[in-house]
């Protein structure tokens, strides 16, 4: 007696289908799984058994034989609990085996029978629609798969699927209003309302939202840098569909997934003391980093000195590409990394140098030791260093009503639209996506504008990478103003930007 079940397994963010077959013969009674499954795929076994009997099935007292085809790729997780315990329900004649080939089924199960939620459910979804499957999955998974626009047939029990495939029980497909859904989801916390003075830190906040550039903002503690931070995805341009899919996506490979959508551009700020392993991605079985999961929104990484310098150091590569590549001598894998980096840090260890009321009590050699943590070609790739001066009590105390998020929000977004307008041909989205060639093409100046480009390069002795990203950052400055050729102001204000590269160096 043999019978064969589509399941499927997610391998760094990609589904693949997997082929579950079962062969039930005469021998001793033996359960073995084969296939490269890992630890709990092998533990399938115990759930598996329990689950059948305790539906109210005999389990069958012969030799088990469950291959997951192909063989060469790596099976993790519990998901195979389900196509495995339906697989010898089908061998055995206890399920009908007419329909089970048009559904691809996955799920864990409970020693009772139930049938709880896996990860990655999404990913897999996609590749099914691909194929033209449909899916038997976790009711509390069905919120997720219905996105990938397939048919998904949710289930709470062993017993569901059995019913279901000898026709004595119909399952309805789950539907959704995505847009209901993605609207619903739609919804931050935070608000810059909340932020009081601050009117420079702000307006370079919105140039760099404008254009996408990476940020350094120093100051001392107490000065608002995490506050300003975490409101920065709030002023960003509301995710698009797709873009909302794929961060949806990574997310639920992570096993992070709350709800069934991501809606809302993603906000990580891990801990110092991470590994980079933890920040970039990989493992035995490879999962999406903190980069990852800051896909299409912010990566804060405070108090940047502190961070080991190999950890940081692994920045570089994601920072100019988008995409992370981790290669092992068992796999590759490419997890996408759209990101805008927030770092933050104090002037010094104690946090009070250049402060105008409080007494720095650090030497200059812990000063220049603590600065030097940061390294000159990860400064090169960050667009915008400012310095964030303590808030002043009035500013704390005024009554006066602030900017809203929603307000700077409109403001990003249109010229959000001139850059997609200029560079839709160009496989680009913003400014600070910018390749030297595109620059010459899209970045006219006034000869004036040249002139003070050229005297605040050798005046502050910055690299050629900075001198890019000045014209960067102008780029979008004319763009806020709706100029189509950067003028001087757009320059003056880009290198006051780059003011600390010199200090910080």
């Amino acid at each position: 007696m043999i019978s064969k079940i589509y399941s499927g397994t997610v391998y760094g963010i990609e589904g693949f289908l997997i082929e579950v077959e079962i062969d039930i013969a005469k021998g001793l009674p033996s359960f073995s799984i084969v296939g490269l499954p890992d630890a709990a795929v092998k533990e399938s076994k115990e759930r598996v058994m329990a689950a059948i009997r305790n539906s109210g099935y005999d389990f069958p007292a012969k030799k088990i034989t469950v291959n997951l085809a192909p063989a060469d790729l790596k099976k993790e997780g519990a998901g195979f609990d389900l196509p495995i315990a339906i697989g010898i329900l089908v061998a055995c004649g206890i399920a009908k085996k007419e329909k089970i080939e048009n559904y691809c089924i996955i799920g864990e199960l409970a020693l009772d029978g139930t049938v709880r939620s896996v990860k990655g459910i999404l990913s897999l979804a996609l590749k099914l629609n691909k194929k033209n499957k449909m899916i038997i999955l976790p009711d509390e998974n069905a919120k997720e798969a219905v996105i990938a626009n397939i048919k998904v047939f949710p289930v709470k029990h062993l017993n569901d699927v059995v019913k279901f495939l000898n026709n004595e029980q119909e399952i309805l497909p789950y539907s959704e209003d995505l847009e209901k859904i993605y609207d619903e989801n739609f919804f931050y916390e935070h608000d810059f309302l909340d932020v009081k003075g601050q009117q420079y830190t702000k307006r370079a906040i919105e140039v760099a939202a404008c254009g996408g550039h990476n940020i350094l903002m120093v100051g001392p503690p107490g000065s608002g840098k995490t506050m300003i931070a975490s409101r920065v995805p709030t002023i960003l341009p509301r995710l698009t569909f797709e873009e909302a899919i794929e961060t949806t996506r990574i997310y639920s490979v992570a096993g992070l997934l709350k709800s069934g959508f991501i809606s809302i551009r993603p906000f990580r700020a891990p801990h110092h003391t991470i590994s980079d392993v933890a920040l970039v991605g990989g493992g035995q079985t490879p999962k999406p980093g903190e980069i990852s999961l800051a896909h299409n929104g912010v990566l804060f990484l405070d108090e940047l000195p502190e961070f080991d310098r190999n950890v940081i150091e692994v920045l570089r590569q994601p920072l100019e590409n988008g995409t992370i590549i981790v290669s092992r001598a068992t796999f590759k894998c490419e997890f996408p990394a759209n990101i805008m980096l927030i770092a933050a840090c104090n002037p010094c260890p104690c946090g009070f140098y250049g402060h105008p009321k409080k007494e720095c009590v650090c030497t200059p050699y812990q000063i220049q030791k603590y600065v030097s943590k940061i390294s000159g070609p990860l400064l090169d790739r960050i667009d915008i260093h400012i310095e964030v001066p303590p808030v002043d009590i009035a500013d704390l105390s005024s009554t006066t009503m602030t900017e809203s998020s929603k307000d700077i929000r409109l403001r990003v977004e249109n010229v959000r639209k001139i850059q997609y307008k200029r560079y839709k041909n160009k496989k680009i989205y913003t400014n600070s996506q910018l390749t030297s060639k595109l620059i010459k093409e899209f970045c006219p100046m006034t000869d004036e504008a040249k002139n003070i480009l050229k005297l605040s390069i050798e005046k502050l002795g910055l690299s050629a990478r900075a001198y890019d990203r000045i014209i960067k950052v102008s780029r979008t400055i004319a763009d806020m103003d709706n100029k189509d050729v950067i003028d001087s102001i757009h320059i003056t204000e880009a290198v006051q930007y780059r003011s600390m590269d010199r200090w910080l160096k």
